[in-house]
């Protein structure tokens, strides 16, 4: 499978140029100034992981985690699960949703044109929008006033997840932390300035593919169209290292993938059980290393 990008040069760098403008730009990160603390985001991972199990393994996590399992459930007309922890202690709820584990699903499921949402205000993906507005209607009954929210997920879980924190803010519910895990995009640079204030962390490895489309939408002459992230991207790399970036030094984390074919690194960079590796091997001690884009503005039109 091979995603292709071949749009007219000269109208594509005049967006790519007003968006740098309008975002600032610089194409490496800086080591020693941020703290991750990868023990609560393996917690997370391990919640995001569970999605796809039974509920009797979502039971017996939450319990070892000290939450209740206050709903598991499916809507088959979209095959999306989900379920949801409570901790009355604390005072928190989270909500992870189950992602695709088959990656030529996933890339079928971003391949799609984003639309109006009139409860967020943005333009969303279609489908993650769906199936965020479904889970949100049988959830929201739920959800306790005052308690602190967050949400996770992995592949198209994670952006439902992300889509359900946008919900959830919308309607004045206090939203604690987005941690997602390789979640493909779900708005466009509007929708992302709107939910700016969410505090979100997209976990991804080097070579998943998935957090790096959709790709430009080159026939979109008003940047409606162009998908943009949200949040601060962790890059998982070897043993206790990762990078971190955010913004246009994350959108051109893509340039290098524009023109690639589907591989086995792809495929098994995706898995969750390797997230969930990598986040172990930094739970102990983690260090922080520059990520330097190798940006070539043709190059990412396929020239």
């Amino acid at each position: 499978m091979t995603i292709h990008c071949k749009p007219c040069p000269t109208h594509l760098i005049s967006i790519l140029i007003a968006i740098l403008l309008s975002c600032g730009f610089s194409a490496t990160t800086q080591a020693g100034q941020n703290h991750v603390d990868f023990n609560s985001i393996k917690d997370y991972a391990l919640f995001a992981k569970a999605a796809y199990q039974s509920e009797q393994e979502i039971n017996r996590l939450s319990l070892q985690k000290n939450y209740e399992l206050t709903l598991h459930h499916n809507i088959p007309e979209i095959q999306v699960s989900y379920f949801l922890l409570t901790n009355d202690a604390t005072k928190t709820q989270i909500i992870a949703v189950r992602g695709t584990s088959n990656i030529e699903n996933a890339m079928v499921d971003i391949a799609v044109k984003l639309i109006p949402d009139h409860h967020t205000g943005i333009y969303l993906h279609d489908g993650f929008a769906q199936a965020a507005q479904a889970i949100y209607k049988n959830i929201r009954p739920l959800i306790k006033s005052g308690y602190l929210i967050s949400t996770t997920g992995h592949s198209m879980g994670g952006a439902i997840a992300l889509i359900l924190a946008m919900h959830l803010n919308t309607d004045d519910y206090k939203i604690s932390q987005i941690i997602t895990f390789g979640q493909p995009k779900v708005t466009n640079s509007s929708g992302s300035n709107k939910f700016k204030n969410l505090n979100i962390i997209r976990m991804v490895t080097e070579k998943d593919i998935v957090p790096l489309v959709p790709p430009f939408d080159p026939t979109d002459m008003n940047l409606q169209g162009i998908y943009w992230h949200l949040g601060q991207e962790i890059i998982l790399l070897a043993d206790d290292t990762y990078s971190i970036l955010e913004g246009m030094n994350s959108m051109l984390r893509a340039t290098k993938f524009t023109e690639a074919m589907l591989n086995e690194n792809n495929v098994t960079d995706h898995n969750m059980d390797l997230y969930l590796t990598l986040i172990q091997q930094k739970t102990n001690s983690a260090r922080l290393v520059p990520y330097t884009n190798s940006f070539n503005l043709f190059n990412l039109f396929g020239n």
